[in-house]
């Protein structure tokens, strides 16, 4: 081989060079995604934003109810019976409209009494629309290819906020015939998108508010601490105090004078671990149970077993014989059989164990959702089960 020339090592040299930079920069880059994914993971997992924590004072919905009529049914209508509120409901919007039906003329099945609902978003304008909910009042068997007409939407007060109106958007059907009929969803209920315009505002003045209050979702006084530390920690002076374990009272910097949207804008995205009590909720009609992370024992043996007792019935029929003085008779016969099933050892559940630990102890009894519902009943009976059990 001929010998490298100077100029050839020299780009030898050079490329070593570049390579081993781009290799430890490869490095560093990987190592600032590890710890940024690991930093993401761990802090996303544990905390929550406060605007996912808690109500603002003011900034809420409000129920609106109205009462309406929807036409151009497919014969799927209400029955009008006589004096039936479908009937008059019928006669009075027609004579507002100028028409005298008679009674033998109000016999169409295409038109159904229903209720409409929705909810007034909070600072809703005069002119917007909303969503509204339309649900069959009487008999009427589907509201598939309705129209609701003209439906004052009333609120608590009683002042009409919206005004409804439109074709009614309906997810169930029902397909009915000789011998079989079948039902998807719930044909007797649909909505309408944008189907209502709002005509009053509910008056709320914000920008002009001294102090806000933030309504826990979940009342708890660690949370509501840690919510007005974290609030503080942000603004550099104490603003924010817990009232109770459910309310958080924020006075408004001078800073955000005049501009209370901002101060909630800045607060709401600010990150606080919530804390929650011990509790297990059960529903024992469904067969459900949830328990938190901090559901804790105390040192409790525990034993579980089913006993079935089976009863079969299997009378007989004895006739006498030919020719015989005799009746025809029933003759019981019963058979009684007991099975006592089910784990014959106790089970050993140690003090203190977490959450994984008591499932993995009661699951290995074998134990069903049914027998657990009892036994946890039981542990709290008798002191040993740290926690609070909601029945739902």
């Amino acid at each position: 081989m001929m010998p490298k020339t100077r100029k050839a090592r020299r780009r030898t040299a050079l490329a070593s060079t570049w390579a081993g930079a781009c290799r430890r920069r490869l490095l560093v880059v990987s190592a600032i995604v590890v710890v940024l994914a690991i930093g993401v993971a761990t802090g996303a997992g544990a905390n929550s934003r406060i605007k996912d924590l808690v109500d603002f004072e003011g900034v809420r919905e409000n129920q609106l109810v109205g009462y309406g009529l929807v036409v151009g049914l497919n014969k799927t209508g209400d029955t009008l019976k006589d004096g039936g509120f479908t009937k008059q409901s019928l006669q009075s919007m027609l004579n507002r409209l100028g028409v005298k039906p008679t009674d033998k003329g109000l016999t169409s099945k295409n038109v159904a009494a229903v209720m409409v609902t929705a909810g007034l978003p909070p600072f809703a304008r005069q002119g917007s629309r909303i969503d509204v909910t339309v649900s069959a009042l009487a008999d009427a068997s589907s509201l598939v290819g309705g129209t609701l007409l003209v439906t004052p939407l009333l609120g608590a007060d009683g002042d009409v906020y919206a005004v409804a109106q439109g074709q009614v958007a309906v997810g169930g059907f029902t397909a009915t015939g000789a011998a079989e009929s079948v039902t998807k969803g719930v044909p007797t209920s649909g909505r309408i998108a944008a189907g209502a315009i709002v005509e009053r505002e509910v008056g709320f003045a914000m920008a002009n508010m001294d102090s806000v209050r933030l309504s826990l979702r979940n009342p708890d006084f660690t949370t509501a601490r840690r919510i007005a530390q974290a609030i503080n920690a942000f603004l550099k002076q104490p603003a924010a105090r817990p009232s109770d374990l459910s309310t958080v009272q924020v006075l408004v910097p001078e800073a955000y004078r005049r501009s209370v949207v901002n101060l909630l804008t800045d607060i709401e995205q600010l990150r606080v671990e919530p804390d929650q009590p011990a509790r297990v909720l059960i529903d024992e009609q469904a067969g459900i149970i949830v328990m938190g992370q901090n559901v804790r024992v105390r040192t409790v043996a525990i034993a579980q077993g089913n006993l079935t007792i089976r009863v079969t019935e299997t009378p007989q029929v004895s006739q006498p014989n030919p020719f015989a003085d005799g009746a025809t008779a029933i003759v019981p016969r019963t058979e009684i059989a007991v099975n006592e099933a089910g784990t014959k050892q106790l089970g050993i559940v140690s003090s203190g164990v977490t959450l994984q630990d008591l499932v993995d102890g009661l699951n290995a009894l074998g134990i069903g959702p049914r027998d657990l519902i009892a036994i946890l009943q039981a542990i709290k009976a008798a002191g040993a089960l740290q926690a609070e059990i909601e029945v739902m």
